[in-house]
């Protein structure tokens, strides 16, 4: 199998500035599953345990001169750990602007990324590692991320199918176009208690609330934009604390509400080091998940960049075990 492809300047930005920050937050180890067209970053897909997270980017979001091919249909996917892939990427940047970068002298600095096999010291048996390599003027700097052994045909068709099963998205979302007035909330409530309830209305509600024998402490956000199933709010509700509100809302079939883990919900959160633009709250069929999709615009547009998805699906916990 072989791969290798030049990370192009925005790729750099993307992966060193924002999303490796990000998804770092999530697990320290993750999948990335390379195909013909997309680099697929994947946490938790296999296992089953904790928070899952997928951040998908069309090659060209990436990179440039993308080559690939592998006996599994030309897809291929391994471990790896986040903190050093990271930790190489800003080593070997500080080579690459040195020479001036890409803009410079395109032909002779450009950073490449490949998949190779080599001897470590003290070893008498070849390891697969994800390598950087810049060129400058008079030498090469090369930055190696061990990675692990490359999965077989039939633990990537389970990864593939695992994937396609959480691209499922819930029949109604809700926008939180501010994520920090969201982040400060969670803050503060991250102190008070571990379960955290969350109600989606269709009228566009979001109700979150956290409660222990001493204290309940909740934060509505409502009448915020609906993708999906939607209804009208009943006029009289109005006039009802959002804990009865929403009640009346499950009652009718126009809301679902389950509990998460407080540690998960403020983790999905640290998504927004990958600066997204807003971001939808929705549960899935049955209550099997709350799910979280964070939305990128193109910049200096409102037009949503397909280039780049990034969303969390978060476990429901069972409220007879809390």
């Amino acid at each position: 199998m072989k791969f290798k492809a030049f990370l192009t300047d925005h790729g750099i930005n993307l992966l060193e500035k924002r999303f490796l920050q990000a998804l770092d937050k999530m697990g320290k180890t993750c999948h990335l599953y390379l195909t013909r067209d997309h680099a697929i970053f994947l946490h938790n897909l296999l296992n089953g345990d904790g928070i899952q997270s997928i951040a998908q980017f069309r090659k060209e979001a990436l990179f440039e001169d993308y080559r690939i091919s592998s006996q599994n249909d030309d897809r291929i996917a391994f471990t790896i750990d986040l903190s050093l892939l990271h930790r190489a990427l800003r080593s070997i940047l500080t080579i690459y602007t040195e020479f001036g970068g890409s803009h410079s002298c395109p032909t002779v600095n450009r950073l490449q990324i490949k998949l190779v096999k080599k001897l470590p010291p003290h070893s008498s048996q070849p390891m697969p590692f994800l390598t950087f390599e810049t060129k400058g003027y008079k030498s090469a700097v090369i930055q190696d991320v061990p990675i692990s052994k490359p999965l077989s045909r039939s633990d990537i068709l389970e990864l593939q199918t695992a994937l396609d099963m959480a691209q499922d998205l819930p029949q109604t979302l809700v926008q939180v176009p501010d994520l920090n007035q969201l982040q400060n909330f969670v803050d503060r409530m991250k102190h008070v208690g571990d379960v955290l309830n969350v109600s989606i209305t269709k009228y566009g509600d979001l109700h979150l609330q956290i409660s222990t024998s001493l204290i309940t402490l909740g934060a509505e956000f409502r009448k915020l934009k609906v993708i999906g199933e939607q209804a009208q709010g009943p006029s009289g509700d109005d006039n009802l604390n959002a804990q009865i509100r929403t009640q009346r809302a499950i009652d009718r079939g126009d809301a679902m509400s389950v509990q998460v883990s407080v540690k998960h919900f403020f983790k999905s959160l640290q998504c927004h080091f990958a600066k997204p633009d807003c971001a939808f709250y929705g549960i899935g069929q049955q209550g099997s998940c709350l799910t979280v999709v964070f939305q990128f615009f193109v910049p200096g547009t409102r037009q949503t960049d397909k280039s780049i998805s990034l969303h969390c699906r978060l476990p429901v916990l069972d409220p007879g075990n809390d």
